[in-house]
């Protein structure tokens, strides 16, 4: 029976640990540092493709 109890709160205990970490990453990321500012424009693109020149691409 405690076998259980342990493996419970075990579960609980792993699910907090992923639970916070998850959170700290995306509010910690650019994504998520860029969503917490309040811009709802997506940030411009200004990496070249390689298939911005692509043969079906040519204007």
């Amino acid at each position: 029976m405690i076998n259980v109890i342990l493996f419970i709160v075990s579960i609980v205990v792993f699910y907090i640990v992923i639970e916070t970490a998850v959170k700290n990453g995306i509010n910690k990321s650019r994504i998520g540092e860029y969503y917490q500012a309040g811009s709802l424009e997506e940030p411009e693109d200004t990496k070249e493709s390689f298939f911005d020149d692509d043969l079906d691409n040519r204007d």
